[in-house]
């Protein structure tokens, strides 16, 4: 069999996203029979190569991998989005016990304060293209803010700023609700940098109160309660599928205007700001 890159050929396996199972490598964490691989190009044939992850052998050749399965996850806050935690904390994968017999990642982060649309997959290709920048997959999020930003702030942020670690780049960002004390809007990203809209909002002196994502790349979790799980249908994924693998710059069209109402944050709905 011709041999492929290694971190390709665990994203398939359902490992990880290929960013990930590089970070992996370099930590010395993937032997590959019996050698520890640190070089981010390595080559192996799956059909000849035994593969380890920290001292675990990995199913890699084409007749062992797995059916590929796909949850959206409506993530509560106080949970990690990530596989482990090395303190012991709550993880998105202690709420999706029992989804999936075989081993599942999440797709992204979501902020371990924030709550709402996480998607988890034993699909490492797919993953690498929605987590891609290039991709541009958008992120659609509720956000409630202390106080009430002017106009001339929100066009700055829609435009994008400078943050430590670089610019945003262009967003939409829409207010939904206004109140004396804080306000609603909702943005959309395709980028997405760490704490990005915390980070922003502070920047311009207005900080987040709340942050609930209600869709990522396109699929909602309305009717999905908080901390509940449900699987992709196939016309989900098919749409997935597709968002994953275009190239456009346009900015996505922005959803349809969501009820604050409706958003959830626990066994009942949030009340309308007041």
């Amino acid at each position: 069999m011709i041999e492929e890159r290694l971190h390709k050929v665990l994203a398939r396996a359902g490992i990880a996203s290929r960013r990930h199972v590089e970070q992996m490598m370099t930590a010395g964490r993937i032997k590959v029979n019996g050698r520890t691989v640190k070089e981010l190009g390595a080559q192996i044939d799956p059909d000849k190569d035994h593969v380890f992850v920290d001292g675990r052998r990995v199913k890699i050749a084409a007749d062992q991998v797995g059916e590929r399965v796909y949850f959206l996850l409506n993530k509560p806050i106080k949970v990690l989005s990530t596989a482990k935690d090395e303190q012991g904390r709550k993880t998105v994968l202690d709420v999706v016990v029992g989804a999936s017999e075989g081993r599942i990642y999440p797709v992204g982060r979501l902020d371990y304060d924030a709550e709402g649309a996480l998607l988890l997959t034993n699909d490492g290709e797919l993953t690498n293209l929605l987590i891609h920048p290039k991709h541009k997959v958008p992120k659609t999020y509720m956000v409630k803010v202390k106080g009430v930003p002017t106009d001339e702030q929100l066009a700055k942020l829609r435009r994008g700023i400078y943050l430590e670690d670089g610019p945003t780049g262009p967003c939409q960002i829409e207010v939904i609700k206004k109140a004396k004390v804080n306000t609603w809007v909702q943005v959309i990203l395709t980028q997405g940098k760490n704490r990005q809209i915390k980070r922003m909002f502070w920047r311009i002196g207005h900080p987040v109160q709340r942050l609930v994502r209600t869709h990522f790349a396109g699929i909602s979790t309305e009717g999905l309660e908080i901390g509940k799980y449900r699987a992709l249908t196939k016309r989900e994924l098919a749409y997935l599928q597709q968002v994953a693998q275009q190239k456009e710059t346009g900015m996505p069209k922005v959803p349809a205007k969501p009820s604050v109402a409706r958003i959830k944050v626990g066994p009942k709905a949030m009340k309308q700001p007041v």
